[in-house]
């Protein structure tokens, strides 16, 4: 059997698993917006609404990947601050620091940030991290022994972790374990 390239592949598929996304999403944030719903199936509604938000952003990562890993990733590169792409809106990872302008493909950027700060606290066992940012050097805290494999990209148990490293060298940047701190150089 020949060998294919299977990033154009993934790439379609990311774009077909789109539509049908967009009509469950459209559809659950219209039911939430509806009056009358009772509390357990707002509750239902709003996890089908989150679960379709997680999937748009898996497809978004994926498509990245995708696209890096065929050699046909054109990034837009605009100036984007440091904090700002560290600062996200899960409760698990604060950020704080002084930023600095890089020019980067900031929704990339900021997914790939957000993805290592979940991971550490997911799969750390902590409830809150921080990224503590000094220009284009931001650092990452506490990142615990059974999360270090899994942010670093090493340990295949988190695609979003594998992603964002992708991503983060794509761009010219490091990513870089020290003690319980992962360091990322943009």
């Amino acid at each position: 059997m020949p060998q294919h390239d299977l990033a154009p592949t993934v790439s379609l598929a990311c774009h077909d698993l789109r539509t049908p996304l967009a009509t469950v999403s459209g559809f659950a944030k219209t039911l939430l917006r509806a009056d009358g719903l009772d509390e357990r199936t707002a509750r239902f509604v709003g996890m089908i609404d989150e679960a379709s938000d997680q999937l748009t952003e898996l497809l978004d990562e994926l498509g990245v990947v995708a696209r890096i890993e065929s050699g046909r990733y054109e990034p837009a590169l605009v100036e984007a601050d440091t904090l700002e792409l560290a600062t996200c809106d899960d409760e698990r990872v604060v950020a704080a620091g002084v930023g600095e302008t890089v020019e980067t493909d900031p929704p990339a950027v900021g997914r790939a940030l957000r993805a290592l700060g979940v991971a550490a606290s997911r799969h750390g066992g902590v409830e809150r991290v921080t990224w503590t940012v000094r220009g284009r050097e931001l650092e990452l805290a506490p990142v615990t022994a059974e999360a270090a494999p899994v942010v670093a990209g090493d340990a295949l148990r988190d695609f979003s972790s594998l992603a964002a490293r992708v991503v983060i060298e794509a761009l010219g940047g490091s990513l870089a374990l020290d003690g319980e701190r992962l360091v990322v150089r943009l």
